[in-house]
């Protein structure tokens, strides 16, 4: 294999992020399209070797990705031109290591970072959401066990969808996941989640192994277990659009935001930062520490609005 040919990068690359690093399936599979599209774009500008790739060269393709437009009309958020820049980045400090004379990695800079404030919900507004599902159809029973989960478990929307439901231990109200990085962590669940994944269940009359499935579109045959049944990640984040709008609730929030109103009404609450750490999946507290300035917000509002001499 021949490292210093971008397609042979790539390919070697992705293999020991899988292998050596343990990354999760989707971190991987989003490497290979954003490093792709950087092949591509070397091929385009008939560089066939990473040894030649210049500062200059990064900028041109910066500049490529600033201006990219897909088939559909969509141009790259600044988000995802980062994670482009970061998988080439990863990708150089590999070759570097592999003694490829490429150009060094600290040399590409990361862009900064889009300072976004922090969508979630208070523990009201959650309420006003999980009250507007249609609890007389399979659909909408479905639909509020599930914000029911996300809620009370703050998973992440990939880790939802591959939930069986053989893995969940319903007396003990907890089961394991394996996150990002391919971490494993065991997930617990509120009571009244719980009951209301038994109640889901019970209305169940297939034996397909997803918790979560879909009522639309063609069904497998009896034998299968039902895989091509599980609902999707883009399934989720419109069935959590859809109650937000029905809402009618202040802001537009997504299966993440649920997520940052998991950990910040656990906070707000007196939870400890390392138990939220742990319960969230981060491998870092300083990932976790985004949402103390969220809840010290309410604190101090709290305080002004409660303390004798506020």
């Amino acid at each position: 294999m021949n490292l210093s040919r971008p397609n042979e990068a790539l390919l070697g690359y992705l293999e020991y992020a899988d292998v050596e690093r343990n990354l999760s399936k989707l971190t991987i599979r989003d490497y290979e399209h954003y490093l792709h599209r950087f092949a591509d774009w070397c091929e385009s500008q008939k560089i066939q070797t990473l040894e030649k790739i210049t500062l200059d060269d990064i900028r041109k393709y910066r500049v490529y990705l600033s201006e990219f437009v897909d088939v559909h009309g969509t141009v790259l958020s600044k988000t995802t031109q980062s994670y482009h820049v970061i998988a080439l980045r990863s990708m150089f400090k590999w070759l570097t290591k592999r003694d490829i004379q490429v150009l060094s990695p600290e040399k590409i800079e990361l862009p900064k970072a889009e300072s976004r404030s922090m969508k979630f919900l208070r523990y009201e507004q959650v309420k006003r959401l999980m009250d507007k599902p249609d609890l007389h159809s399979p659909r909408g029973l479905r639909d509020r066990v599930l914000l029911e989960v996300l809620f009370s478990t703050g998973l992440r929307v990939s880790e939802l969808v591959a939930l069986d439901r053989d893995t969940i231990d319903l007396e003990r109200r907890e089961f394991g996941v394996i996150g990002k990085g391919r971490k494993h962590r065991v997930v617990f669940l509120s009571e009244r989640s719980a009951d209301w994944i038994k109640e889901y269940l019970a209305t169940r009359t297939d034996d397909w192994k997803p918790l979560f499935i879909r009522y639309s579109g063609t069904k497998p045959g009896i034998t299968e277990d039902g895989k091509k049944m599980r609902l999707t990640v883009r399934s989720v984040q419109r069935i959590v659009d859809l109650y937000c709008r029905r809402a009618h609730l202040p802001i537009k929030i997504s299966p993440h935001g649920l997520r940052h109103s998991f950990a910040t009404d656990l906070l707000v609450n007196g939870a400890n930062l390392r138990d939220v750490q742990e319960m969230l999946g981060h491998k870092n507290i300083a990932t976790t520490q985004i949402y103390t300035h969220v809840t010290q917000g309410q604190l101090r509002e709290a305080h002004k609005k409660f303390h004798s001499e506020g």
